[in-house]
């Protein structure tokens, strides 16, 4: 890793008192917060629909398993657009401003979100409703690439020095607020409604609620500033009349950051993805109603809001590293207890289950987003940043629900979970080593770090 030549503060910043500095902070951190929480309410309302309603509404010509492995390949769409949206938003973030994507990205994932809402089933367009949704899944994923770097970046370029990982950790606390939001009303349509009705236009309600959800976080997302530390990179450049390099040139020359940054974070999704889509699943599966299921998800996530901000001020003080590495270790340790407690029928049991994996996973996601941003310069950072993340997800979870099922069903028509175990506990020893051979990030200076 080299070095950088910038060191100025943002010009319409400098001259602010500290006060003031610190409200806009906290305005920016909130705004990544609540922005997070819509896009990653319409992102993952798509994975539970994906285990308990599209099986039924768009793949009804295949048995109960293959319909489930059909609809989680719908769910992996939308992880392969991700590294295509971060390296688009990525390179214009770099080249015109964080805020400005982050807009963009907000509209089209809220629009994508709507019209799910809208596709008509296999019963009345036939396959066409399969390729239609794939198509709007592609839509979310390639915003959501766009999505996760910009507010990442704004909340820790904005924070103050030994504050970046808490900053950064509210961008990541957005996705179990999304989740509990989305499940939490999936659920109700589910609990309030017949089966027949539920999934002939009921499910369909919460995709619709995007839009609504869409005015919010724009009417928020114009009201923040403009990320000082690229605003001081982008006047020193013009003053000094250096051409900018071209961001992904700048990453992918020196791509060894990319790659730690992408298996560092790997077993992370593969972790959350397992329990947004096949534990809920598999729990629904060994007899606890659907609604039971999805309300204790839902409020697990709600505590994990505040496991994933602690985690993310303690990797302030101990370091990225290791939060990260003792996260992984204690959750693959969870997971033949946690399996064991899913198939009990007691609503809580199911609670505490998801509760303590969901607060274990925490410690892995909550400094996750310091760790990613810190790994590359200014000049270079939304780019690098938004590739690496969204890279880890598409190795992590594009294809693990698929994976899992497959794993799951077995060879012999038996079900088993001792090989989901150790695929998971195979991705978790693979992120461990990556974190190891990476250095540790809480201390570079962000004006001066360049990989």
């Amino acid at each position: 890793m080299s070095t950088d030549t910038t060191t100025a503060a943002a010009p319409d910043l400098a001259s602010l008192d500290p006060a003031t500095k610190r409200r806009e902070s906290r305005r920016v951190i909130l705004s990544s917060y609540l922005g997070s929480t819509i896009e990653f309410y319409d992102f993952l309302l798509y994975a539970s629909a994906s285990a308990l309603v599209f099986p039924t509404v768009f793949f009804t010509g295949l048995d109960p398993l293959a319909g489930a492995i059909a609809s989680y390949g719908t769910f992996a769409a939308g992880y392969l657009a991700r590294p295509l949206g971060g390296a688009i938003f990525g390179h214009f973030g770099d080249k015109l401003g964080r805020k400005k994507m982050l807009v963009l990205s907000m509209l089209i994932m809220g629009v994508a979100s709507t019209l799910i809402g809208l596709v008509p089933g296999a019963a009345t367009i036939g396959g066409w409703g399969a390729v239609m949704l794939v198509f709007l899944r592609v839509c979310q994923g390639i915003a959501v690439g766009g999505e996760w770097g910009g507010a990442a970046l704004m909340a820790l370029e904005h924070s103050e020095g030994g504050k970046r990982g808490f900053a950064a950790s509210f961008t990541n606390a957005g996705a179990p607020t999304g989740a509990a939001l989305g499940t939490f009303i999936l659920g109700t349509f589910s609990a309030l409604l017949p089966q027949d009705q539920f999934l002939a236009w009921g499910w369909r309600v919460p995709f619709l609620l995007s839009f609504a959800l869409l005015i919010v976080g724009m009417v928020v997302r114009a009201k923040i500033s403009e990320s000082p530390i690229f605003e001081a990179a982008a006047a020193q450049a013009e003053a000094s009349g250096e051409k900018r390099k071209l961001p992904i040139w700048e990453v992918m020359r020196r791509p060894k950051a990319l790659l730690l940054t992408m298996f560092a974070g790997a077993s992370g999704f593969g972790l959350q993805v397992l329990l947004s889509t096949f534990a809920v699943q598999y729990s629904t599966d060994a007899g606890t109603e659907r609604s039971s299921v999805l309300y204790a998800f839902a409020l697990a996530s709600i505590f994990s809001i505040f496991f994933v901000i602690w985690f993310g001020h303690l990797s302030d003080r101990f370091g990225r590293r290791p939060v990260m590495i003792a996260g992984l270790i204690l959750f693959v340790g969870f997971l033949f207890p946690f399996f064991g407690m899913l198939s009990s029928t007691s609503w809580l049991v199911l609670l505490l289950a998801f509760t303590i994996a969901l607060g274990l996973h925490g410690m892995i996601y909550g400094p996750l987003a310091a760790f990613i941003a810190e790994q590359f310069g200014t000049g270079s950072r939304y780019t690098g940043a938004s590739l690496g993340y969204q890279l880890a997800t598409l190795l992590g979870a594009g294809f693990t629900p698929t994976i899992l099922a497959t794993l799951y069903a077995g060879p012999g028509g038996g079900t088993s979970i001792v090989p989901v175990t150790v695929f998971l506990g195979a991705m978790a020893v693979v992120s461990i080593i990556a974190l190891v051979l990476t250095r540790e990030s809480k201390d570079h200076d962000l004006t001066t770090h360049e990989h």
